[in-house]
């Protein structure tokens, strides 16, 4: 496959040079605040008694989401790595520097990354004593049907949903209405779009998915998810009135009606293309006696550099029409003129806001009495994990190969962050750790460097795994089949996915039902971890066959058939390290 080029320095560095650059860029406009440097905040926009609008998302999408931070819009933004949530430390920044006392609305795509990550931050306030609401956009009308308008992802009506939002907020509405107003601007805007050409990771250096010269896929995801259908190439207006027929038999918009347009390329769609779409658009809404607003050209959510383009039409009422021109500005957006503030006295407000910090999960246990027996001790448990993160990132050109086929082509380089991550947390203080604690220092790193879907879900995992052996110093079989079994039971619960729903849970079952097996006849530590192997490898192997119900590559339908899920891989390469690690203590221990 042709490797693609970027104007980079290095993809580790990617990130945090962006932002940077952004915020010195538009020094007038947006900071950079937190620990964790991922919260874009307003110069000009978080105030005492106002509620705080924060919205987020991955990178590779600019100018969203940092692009709409700015007085009269959002707050904050976290940010997350190319194509993957922010993760909850990230958008924990970006509340707390949102934060006026008013409450807090986390505004993001429905993805499930974005939902499980926003969701963890949005507990962790709530504790703190921070009332929080949230609203995951889901405007794509290829990705779901009518019936099931929930499950649909958020593409570019991101952009209307936001500016409602954002509006509200600067009007001064209380908490509860600007979630309803946010909610409503999201039943009214709908979406879909049209790829002609792929974009690339800055990782990889490689095209997310293959198609012909003559070809493109109608329905496409904003992060090169395949669409609900290919077919080939025909004519712009051809393509408009296929995106128009299906947005506008569902909108049903009268005659004398009123919307909004946005017409928005993908990331390397010439504006000729754009405006000749557009063009198209005015002369259908024309037809039927429907008039335009407001409308915006150009690019609001990119997918890197995809070919392609997409139409979104915001239904409006009088209340709607007033919040999307009430005044902002933004990097990506300005409307009317903006009131500006005083910088001094608005950073002066934040500084003076007090949040309560939720203990570390890295703080080991204290003294007990632990039970002995096992081989497992926690210096070897630790050698396991770091075999672990060694062969996952040895795997990680396979991971994302499979994951390109049905998602966005980012699970290697996910995985390959987070237990890069691990392996820097296991490298500090903290050899004298219980196997528990050291879960508990895996949880922290993997989700603090990762959010995505798999941050919140193997997080949960560590912790619930160490949790459940916490009475133990070392593990034996049945304590291995126990830590197994406790990471299955969270990752079921933070993620809520069941067997045959074709994701890593398909790998995790018949991996602890094998475990368990051998565990209660007496199997060794290593047969215990071989049987969680086989049976990992084998529940692997029959995703093939499944059509996958949840996550990016449920809209794909029977198009998921005929390929491994790449979580259920990566399931497999640990589990086959934690097997290879343990082998090979016991072969070190009878050589000496």
């Amino acid at each position: 496959m042709t490797k693609t080029k970027k104007l980079i320095n290095a993809a580790e560095t990617i990130i945090d040079e962006m932002i940077g650059g952004m915020a010195a860029a538009h020094s007038d406009l947006l900071r950079i605040e937190g620990g964790t440097r991922r919260a874009v905040v307003a110069v000009d926009g978080p105030r005492d008694g106002k509620v705080g609008i924060v919205v987020g998302g991955g990178s590779g999408h600019e100018p969203a989401f940092a692009g709409y931070v700015g007085r009269g819009l959002a707050d904050a933004a976290a940010v997350g790595n190319i194509f993957a949530s922010p993760s909850p430390e990230h958008i924990l920044d970006a509340a707390r520097a949102a934060d006026g006392g008013a409450g807090v609305v986390l505004l993001y795509g429905n993805y499930t990354g974005d939902v499980l990550n926003f969701t963890m931050a949005a507990e962790e306030l709530e504790a703190s004593g921070v009332p929080v609401r949230q609203v995951a956009v889901a405007d794509d009308v290829a990705s779901a049907p009518f019936d099931k308008r929930a499950e649909r992802r958020g593409i570019a009506g991101d952009f209307f949903v936001f500016k409602i939002a954002g509006a509200a907020a600067d009007r001064g509405e209380p908490m509860a209405r600007v979630e309803a107003l946010a909610r409503k601007a999201n039943d009214a805007t709908l979406s879909m779009g049209v790829a002609l050409g792929a974009c690339s990771l800055p990782q990889t250096g490689k095209l997310n998915f293959e198609i012909g010269d003559d070809e493109m896929e109608i329905g496409m995801g904003l992060h090169g998810e395949p669409g609900v259908r290919r077919q080939t190439l025909a004519s712009a207006d051809d393509v408009t009135d296929e995106l128009m027929d299906t947005i506008l038999a569902e909108m049903s918009p009268g005659e004398g009606s009123h919307v909004a347009v946005l017409v928005n390329g993908l990331g390397s769609t010439s504006y000729v293309e754009l405006y000749i779409i557009f063009n198209r658009v005015k002369q259908i809404l024309d037809a039927r006696g429907v008039s335009i607003h407001r409308s915006w050209v150009g690019e609001y959510a990119t997918s890197l550099e995809m070919a392609g383009a997409s139409i979104t039409l915001l239904l409006l009422d009088d209340e709607l029409t007033t919040l999307l021109d009430h005044p902002c500005r933004t990097v990506a957006l300005t409307v009317g003129s903006a009131p500006t503030g005083s910088t001094a006295s608005v950073r002066s407000a934040q500084s003076a806001r007090k949040h309560t910090p939720v203990a570390s999960a890295a703080n080991g246990a204290g003294p007990r009495s632990l039970r002995r027996e096992g081989k497992v001790t926690p210096a070897i448990f630790r050698e396991m994990m770091r075999r672990v993160g060694d062969d996952i990132i040895a795997q990680k050109d396979w991971l994302s190969e499979l994951d390109g086929v049905i998602g966005d082509g980012d699970h290697g380089i996910t995985m390959e962050i987070g237990w890069k991550a691990v392996h820097a947390a296991l490298a500090g203080d903290g050899e004298d750790d219980t196997i528990e604690a050291i879960c508990k220092r895996m949880a922290k790193a993997f989700l603090d460097a990762v959010g995505a879907s798999s941050g919140p879900l193997y997080a949960t995992a560590f912790l619930r795994a160490g949790a459940a052996v916490g009475d133990r110093l070392n593990l034996d079989g049945t304590g291995i089949a126990t830590w197994l079994a406790a990471a299955l039971q969270g990752i079921q619960d933070r993620g809520r996915a069941e067997p045959g729903d074709k994701t890593m849970i398909d790998a995790w079952v018949p991996a602890v039902a094998a475990a368990r097996e051998s565990a209660v006849s007496g199997g060794s530590e290593l047969a215990v971890l071989r049987a969680a192997r086989d049976g990992a490898e084998a529940g692997m192997k029959a995703t093939a066959n499944l059509e996958s119900r949840r996550g990016r590559s449920a809209k794909l339908g029977v198009r998921s058939k005929g390929h491994i899920d790449p979580g259920a891989a990566s399931t497999f390469v640990i589990l086959r390290a934690m097997a290879a690690a343990m082998q090979e203590t016991e072969e070190g221990v009878q050589a000496a």
